[in-house]
């Protein structure tokens, strides 16, 4: 039995050399091009069909201003859930490559459907050019559109945990590895997401504008499906990763056999507690994660009773009742992680109504660029995404580099560091925003505007152009750093999980955000409401900014405090392993032949 055990432990150590020689032929930055094709394919498709979604909610299916924004805020929310459940079939069982690839597809049917529903009129009301008294659409016109967004927010969770992750694995993340590279794949990710998002917003909008929404939703759809021959047509070159078991399944068995042995004491000798490298190394090809002194309740998970020292089947134990170091300390890094990740729950739920209020904003004021041409409301957005594109080029070439040569890390300053300046810029961005509304609204007044909701206010919509540039200032420091902070900090095999943290953020901000903004338009004085359905002019719009404001200054004391406190992970990376292993067996040949030599 025990030699059957032993053949079988041995042909899986052979199967996982095979596996890392075959990825070693794989991988590397030429497999970028088919992964950044397929994400900004699909980011073109999503920033076409949702940067300007709200002005086909109100203008098109005569849905309030309010209610078409708590729409979009609550399927937006959904689609930032639904990776939690691609993250977790990406790493139990189907992979990172078909998670996407099923993803996409789902993607591309939700398109395909709110397409069709642009093209007949059956899903549509009369028409409402002036705005008032209105018909609402259908108890049936909005399942169609529901079903549709449902569909693009299941797609989203297939995609939106993987791509980070599944581009990391074409690469060495360890820290030695990424030192190694004089760019970083976060900004460039982010970098080509923004120029996806950009073209979006110059052609798209311009269409649905202009051409109509049959266009202007048929070409989103268009660019999904290419897309997915672009990701598809890449595969042969992917290095791909085996998953190994729901890590959820991983956290649970530490919590149980922490609890069944919480009457043990810890060794002195923290060596003692249960490691077992050929086991742990499926989930640990970049290395082992050494013990902390956190959470030591945990430890106890790891420790090797007498019962445990009988039982024959100590090398592959039953992991409810012993499991190594490396798995407690999965457990200990992701709870660490915890209050920094909720620091972003706020702040989305503070900004994540801004952006459909901004397009109002725009909406009445004046947008021409010339006497016969005017930019579309959803254009002004273009500022936000080419700050946010210039600045992920400038932080990796510039700031960087000039950091390095006084903190000495190799990313300039650390991924806490990068969300910190974020936080701030962006409760100055809301302060901003705040001011300018308040010019708005005086130029209204003065030219008796105020209660015209159609009325063009003799203001130039350039006046939104600062509140934009710092957002996307904001956005450089706080996604990208975040995105980093959970890649980084998550346990390897955990990495679609963590990445379907980042989601679960804005999900969670999103929902909030639409209480938030519910609250607001309920207790607010109904004949001058913040935020009136209709009439923004009549609105207190200047109040809701300094009210999320403040909301934003709370969340940043708290982050400083989460981030005073965090301890960053450790890990014995294979290389470094390798090289001290090298070193013993070098002084062993060495001590071999001095006796040789005696």
């Amino acid at each position: 039995m025990e030699m059957e055990k032993g053949n079988k432990s041995s042909m899986e150590m052979v199967e996982k050399e095979v596996e890392i020689a075959h990825n070693k032929k794989r991988g590397g930055i030429r497999t970028l091009p088919f992964i950044f094709g397929n994400e900004v394919c699909d980011r073109f498709a999503a920033a076409g069909f949702h940067s300007n979604l709200i002005s086909y909610l109100t203008q098109e299916l005569n849905m309030p201003l309010v209610s078409a924004s708590n729409t979009l805020t609550n399927f937006g929310g959904m689609s930032s859930f639904t990776p939690l459940i691609g993250a977790l079939l990406a790493d139990s069982f189907l992979g990172r490559f078909w998670t996407i690839t099923i993803g996409c597809l789902i993607y591309e049917l939700g398109l395909i459907s709110i397409t069709i529903s642009t093209i007949l009129p059956y899903f549509r009301p009369e028409p409402c050019p002036t705005q008032v008294n209105c018909q609402e659409p259908t108890s049936s016109q909005l399942s169609t559109l529901y079903v549709s967004l449902l569909l693009t927010s299941l797609g989203s969770g297939g995609i939106r945990p993987c791509v980070v992750p599944f581009s990391a694995d074409q690469f060495d993340m360890t820290k030695s590895g990424v030192a190694s590279r004089n760019w970083s794949l976060f900004n460039w990710y982010f970098f080509f997401m923004e120029l996806a998002s950009l073209s979006a917003l110059t052609i798209v909008v311009y269409v649905q504008d202009n051409m109509g929404w049959g266009w202007g939703l048929g070409i989103p759809t268009i660019a999904m499906l290419i897309s997915i021959v672009s990701f598809v047509l890449g595969s042969p070159l992917y290095k791909t990763v085996k998953p190994n078991g729901s890590p959820l399944v991983r956290l649970a068995q530490v919590i149980v056999a922490a609890v069944k042995k919480r009457n043990e004491k810890l060794p002195n000798d923290l060596k003692l507690l249960y490691q077992n490298k050929e086991l742990d190394a499926g989930i640990s090809l970049e290395g082992s994660l050494l013990h902390s002194d956190q959470y030591k309740w945990l430890d106890k998970a790891a420790i090797v009773i007498e019962k445990d020292a009988k039982d024959s089947n100590v090398l592959s134990p039953n992991l409810w009742n012993l499991v190594t170091v490396h798995r407690v300390e999965e457990l200990k890094s992701i709870i660490r992680m915890l209050p920094i990740w909720a620091s972003g729950i706020l702040l989305i739920a503070s900004s994540s109504h801004m952006h459909s209020f901004m397009i109002q904003q725009a909406r009445s004021m004046d947008r021409h660029l010339s006497p016969s041409f005017q930019i579309s409301p959803a254009h002004m957005s273009i500022f936000s995404v080419l700050t946010m594109m210039t600045g992920v080029i400038l932080y990796d070439r510039l700031f960087v580099p000039f950091a390095r040569r006084f903190t000495k890390n190799p990313v300039g300053i650390t991924c806490l560091q990068r969300m910190g300046v974020g936080f701030v810029i962006n409760i100055i961005a809301t302060i901003v925003s705040a001011i300018v509304e308040i010019k708005r609204k005086n130029v209204a007044a003065e030219y008796n505007l105020l209660d015209d909701p159609k009325a063009i206010i003799p203001i130039s919509v350039f006046w939104l152009v600062p509140q934009y540039c710092l957002h996307g200032v904001a956005g450089v420091f706080i996604f990208v750093g975040h995105l980093e902070f959970l890649f980084d900090q998550s346990p390897e095999s955990m990495r679609s999980s963590a990445t379907a943290l980042y989601c679960i953020t804005t999900a969670i901000g999103n929902y909030m955000g639409t209480l938030l903004v519910s609250l607001v338009h309920k207790y607010t004085d109904k004949e001058r409401n913040w935020l009136p359905d209709r009439n923004l002019n009549r609105g207190r719009l200047d109040y809701y900014y300094f009210f999320v404001s403040g909301i934003q200054v709370i969340n940043l004391v708290y982050y400083i405090i989460c981030t005073w406190f965090y301890t960053y992970k450790s890990l014995d990376e294979v290389c470094e392993r390798n090289k001290e292993e090298d070193l013993d067996e070098g002084d062993a040949n060495i001590s071999v032949e001095n006796l040789k030599d005696g």
